[in-house]
């Protein structure tokens, strides 16, 4: 949970606000907290004179008095001084956005302002780049070219298998636990972006190798997690990610942008050429649709979603 506290207490309620009103994730708003903060320590040392980075004696008189130049001031420090590139800049620019008109629109209970000083400030559009992913025969090799050797080979196969078939992100796979997986309806629950739950189905190579793994896992007491660490703990993302480096390396693709994320483009390449999916149903799958838990449930158990994934030629997989 985020620690709140350095935080001034108008940031303080607009916290609040975000968790208990909005439902952000704590991700999601240690992200908008984290650029708030930035731009308050800015605001600090350049409007107010003090060399520090403390912003709970950052008074609400202060932040009330910013002007949209003020911001274009920052941006262009946050591109100059910070190298800041435009997605970093246009994320800063959403959350001085969203905290200016929670202020603006009476959303807190004890700070108010009558205008948004940043209600014209455009974000800008980042560059579209190309999603880096890779092809059947490389997405093969990855897993056919793992250590079976190694004490954790079943769990980093499992895991790489999750990533290549069912496209989730990579803190959906280290929040799962045991009992989001369904063996009989041959389901996975999800908890994704803005704690939105869906229903993915796992297709044979996925309901083998979790079947696998799980033969394999520490019998942990009160340990709910599906993937555990060394420490019989929750997996961590980084150590996710060093299990998806190390596979890409033996392959020989390291240093060409390959990720956890870049799996998730792949698999998601891999259905839509392979499984002759509907975008629509692909952009549900990936969990890209704004749906209520209830059509989630209802509309991911459409007989086009399970095709799609049983379709992805890595579902034939099998570990050593």
């Amino acid at each position: 949970m985020t620690d709140m506290k350095d935080c001034p207490p108008y940031l303080q309620e607009y916290i609040f606000y975000l968790r208990v009103i909005k439902n952000r994730s704590e991700r999601t708003i240690s992200s908008y907290y984290l650029d708030i903060r930035l731009f308050l320590r800015w605001l600090k040392a350049n409007r107010m004179g003090t060399e520090d980075d403390i912003i709970a004696d950052i008074p609400f008189e202060q932040v009330s008095k910013v002007t949209l130049a003020d911001v274009y001031e920052y941006l262009n420090y946050a591109a100059v001084d910070q190298k800041n590139n435009d997605r970093s800049r246009a994320r800063k620019i959403s959350a001085i956005k969203g905290f200016y008109k929670a202020l603006s629109t009476n959303r807190l209970a004890s700070y108010h302002m009558e205008k948004s000083p940043v209600l014209n400030l455009d974000v800008p559009s980042p560059k579209k780049a190309k999603p880096v992913y890779m092809d059947l025969d490389t997405s093969r090799l990855l897993v056919e070219q793992m250590d079976v050797t190694d004490d954790f080979y079943y769990r980093d196969f499992c895991i790489l298998m999750l990533f290549l078939n069912c496209g989730m992100r990579l803190s959906e796979l280290v929040g799962l636990n045991i009992n989001d997986l369904n063996f009989d309806d041959r389901t996975i629950r999800l908890l994704g972006k803005g704690n939105k739950e869906r229903m993915i189905h796992m297709n044979e190579g996925c309901a083998d190798a979790l079947n696998e793994y799980l033969m394999h896992r520490p019998d942990v007491d009160g340990e709910k997690a599906v993937f555990l660490s060394k420490q019989k703990r929750r997996i961590s993302a980084r150590r996710v990610q060093q299990v998806v480096d190390s596979a890409i390396e033996r392959i020989g693709m390291g240093g060409r942008g390959l990720s956890t994320h870049k799996l998730r483009h792949t698999a998601a390449t891999l259905m839509y050429q392979y499984g002759n999916v509907d975008p629509m149903v692909l952009k549900e799958i990936l969990g890209h649709a704004n749906l209520s838990t209830t059509e989630i449930y209802t509309h991911l158990t459409n007989e086009n979603i399970r095709t799609a994934l049983d379709l992805n030629p890595m579902g034939d997989e099998r570990a050593k």
